[in-house]
């Protein structure tokens, strides 16, 4: 396979996190089956020794020249989002997607994104701690602040600190199919895909009652049950709770609604059989639970802004171009 090239820039107070992630979740070892080598390169504005927020010091070998072939750019959060990011990097960001690199922005680097105005008219995201400097910075951005990341034309931004994981992993399912991606996911031990978004982590308590440890054992018994009708006095019955109870718990640890979240699981689950068999539209929508293959396609269409047919043609198109 040929290896997909990854150019992550390092700056001064960079996130040791974020300027880690990306090796982690690609270079994860032993690689499983379906994952193509990746080859993650660490560039700087300015080569040689950079300072990260830990207090380490790391030798950054490459400057920006390292983005002219990568497949993906990854620029972690940046320390000053109140300034504006160099000109010669925005520079090499616009660049590198006008060649067709995706640009991704991890939390705070979306800031970086916005400087390069690379997110004029595209939907993006940023930590919920910086709202509304985003969205005053950026006003021609459509801004989504409660999602966890968000892809739109090759240009990607994510949320706040772990986040970062969902974005890589969510990039290894585009590649290569939510089979290596929940794969790549068991090994670093992390949900491979988590529904809901910021919301459910903006200034709220951690959950303290011994109840409340039964929900995610609800979850996990709605997802095995897709194919069934399901309703909130179902799910509060085997979480035993009053509906109330159920509602409002619900809420807390989700941060939306049950009719939210089940439709969201039911297309998660609906893409996953798109990806991996050959089950007609109107079977795979009996399979996950939609009345019709019709509400399969709206419900479809709603979050993902695409057809299923569509959906599966551009899946197959990927996987064909990711083996050559």
């Amino acid at each position: 396979m040929k290896p997909v090239r990854v150019a992550v820039l390092a700056f001064e107070g960079v996130s040791l996190f974020h300027l880690s992630v990306p090796g982690i979740v690609f270079g994860v070892t032993p690689a499983p089956s379906g994952l193509p080598p990746y080859e993650v390169h660490y560039c700087a504005p300015t080569p040689g020794r950079v300072r990260c927020d830990q207090s380490m010091e790391i030798e950054v070998p490459g400057g920006l020249g390292a983005m002219d072939n990568a497949d993906i750019v990854i620029v972690p959060a940046w320390n000053h989002p109140e300034n504006a990011a160099p000109e010669v990097l925005s520079n090499a960001l616009r660049q590198a997607h006008a060649r067709g690199a995706q640009v991704v922005g991890l939390c705070l680097g979306a800031f970086v994104l916005g400087d390069a105005g690379l997110l004029d008219e595209r939907r993006a995201t940023t930590h919920w701690a910086c709202r509304e400097l985003f969205a005053k910075r950026f006003p021609r951005a459509n801004f989504l602040p409660d999602v966890l990341y968000v892809d739109d034309g090759n240009v990607i931004t994510s949320a706040g600190t772990v986040a970062a994981i969902d974005c890589c992993l969510n990039l290894v399912r585009q590649r290569h199919g939510a089979d290596v991606a929940n794969r790549v996911a068991r090994l670093l031990v992390t949900p491979p895909h988590r529904q809901g978004g910021q919301a459910q982590y903006i200034e709220q308590p951690v959950p303290s009652l011994p109840s409340e440890s039964r929900l995610p054992g609800v979850l996990e018994w709605a997802r095995e049950h897709l194919s069934e009708p399901l309703s909130l006095d179902v799910l509060a019955e085997v979480a035993r709770m009053s509906r109330r109870t159920f509602t409002r718990r619900f809420r807390e640890a989700t941060g939306m609604t049950f009719v939210k979240w089940l439709a969201a699981e039911r297309i998660a689950r609906a893409q996953l059989l798109l990806e991996t068999t050959d089950l007609p539209i109107e079977q795979i929508a009996t399979e996950v639970g939609f009345s019709s293959a019709l509400s399969l396609r709206q419900h479809f269409a709603g979050q993902l802004h695409t057809s299923p047919s569509a959906y599966r043609r551009l899946f197959c198109e990927g996987q064909h171009g990711t083996s050559e």
